[in-house]
């Protein structure tokens, strides 16, 4: 007879259907990894209708992050009170919603709304993933499945690459919003129809919301949890406002590529960031190595930013683009640093957290660069070389800081 509680046999077919609900599950953060980086190919278009400012840009790229890592606390509270499949069906329809109203918008202020319902739409997208993963998989599988699920969701990035620049081409950046939307359609439907409520979510008490919100209270009482938020404000923010923004006016203005042009290099930077998550994911080092990998790999990507700021051709430009895109899974390594951080009791609010700050760090730093290239404007100061100095410098700030703050006892233990 076929083991059912065994939770070790995970070669019976009840692993097979653990791996389709995951695909299915990962769907929905395909789209999200698409929705994030549509700024990149859409910026020049944007700016030509709407008259947008670089700030404005960078507002436009922020606010699905924003709200995107607002929600990501009141998610972590719904995939732990209610349930994975019903925090999910419930929430993701506002993709669908907010594609609709920013191919409809007639304003700037309306494309931005509709930007805000696609962020919360897709706030639950890959915190049920890790969850998911953390249910259904062995402990010491979190790490390649977690890293593989990361590739196979990045590989959204691919539709804003190359296809979206030539849909746009050939009708307009609003047709855009309306084939991602019918996409996130499609992926709502795939997930009601093949994801079940995984079994841990059945077991237990369930918590009120007060007792829910406490428990993220004890979090910001542990010493790591801040070294953990600001890293990870910082990480994932550089890949994003490189790939999700400033890859398409960097190419098109400063080197005078068209942007079908941009838009190939958006993908190929977009598949070399396919390569690193799982690679990274199985030469996993283990908690104490893992941190030491995670701070000089980011130093590594701030040299490479420091050195984009410079000024180089358009060959060497390209190349460190391509470096970093590789180089970016790395931060598949900052999941199982959580997850061996925090009580598996927390691990979804922990998971939601770490989630949170990560994207709440994407939108601060899409904001913070608009700005940053629109002051640099002003004062006749090249805008891209500001912006990516910058993103330097908060790299090397986010590293110092989580080498030097408190470390978890995943850590500490190890190292003795």
């Amino acid at each position: 007879m076929r083991p059912q509680t065994d939770p070790t046999a995970f070669q019976t077919p009840p692993a097979n259907r653990a791996w389709t609900a995951l695909l299915l599950l990962t769907t929905g953060f395909t789209l999200s990894q698409a929705f994030r980086t549509v700024a990149a190919i859409m910026a020049a278009p944007l700016q030509a209708e709407f008259h947008l400012t670089p700030q404005q840009l960078g507002l436009f790229a922020a606010a699905f992050h924003f709200a995107f890592g607002a929600l990501q606390l009141f998610m972590g509270i719904g995939l732990d009170v209610h349930g994975l499949r019903r925090t999910v069906l419930t929430v993701s329809p506002l993709m669908v919603l907010g594609a609709a109203v920013s191919a409809l918008a007639p304003s700037f202020p309306v494309l931005v709304a509709g930007q805000v319902l696609i962020g919360v739409g897709c706030a639950p997208a890959f915190l049920v993933c890790t969850v998911y993963i953390a249910r259904r998989f062995a402990p010491e599988r979190f790490a390649a499945v977690s890293g593989a699920i990361l590739a196979i969701g990045s590989t959204g990035m691919l539709l804003t690459g190359t296809p979206l620049a030539w849909l746009i081409e050939a009708s307009s950046w609003r047709m855009g919003f309306w084939v991602l939307g019918a996409c996130a359609a499609a992926a709502w439907l795939a997930i009601a129809l093949g994801v079940p409520e995984p079994p841990a979510a059945a077991h237990g008490p369930r918590e009120s919301l007060g007792q829910a919100v406490r428990a993220f209270g004890q979090l910001f009482r542990l010493p790591h949890t801040l070294g953990i938020i600001l890293f990870s404000l910082v990480t994932y923010a550089s890949f994003v406002a490189l790939r999700g923004l400033w890859l398409g006016p960097l190419m098109m203005q400063r080197y005078g590529w068209s942007l079908v042009s941009a838009g190939n290099l958006a993908m190929a930077a977009s598949v070399m960031a396919l390569i690193g998550p799982p690679l990274f994911g199985r030469a996993d080092p283990g908690p104490h190595g893992r941190r030491r990998w995670l701070v000089g790999f980011t130093l590594l990507v701030a040299a490479l930013f420091a050195g984009l700021a410079l000024g180089p051709g358009a060959p060497v430009a390209v190349a460190l683009m391509l470096l970093m895109s590789a180089l970016s899974g790395y931060m598949a390594l900052q999941y199982p640093d959580v997850k061996d951080a925090y009580p598996p009791a927390v691990m979804g609010r922990a998971m939601a957290l770490f989630t949170m700050a990560t994207f709440m760090g994407v939108a601060l730093m899409q904001w913070l660069t608009g700005a940053i290239a629109s002051a640099a404007q002003a004062h006749g100061v090249d805008p891209f070389a500001a912006v990516f100095g910058s993103i330097a410098a908060l790299l090397a700030a986010g590293a110092l800081a989580f080498r030097g703050l408190p470390q978890p006892a995943s850590v500490t233990g190890s190292a003795r």
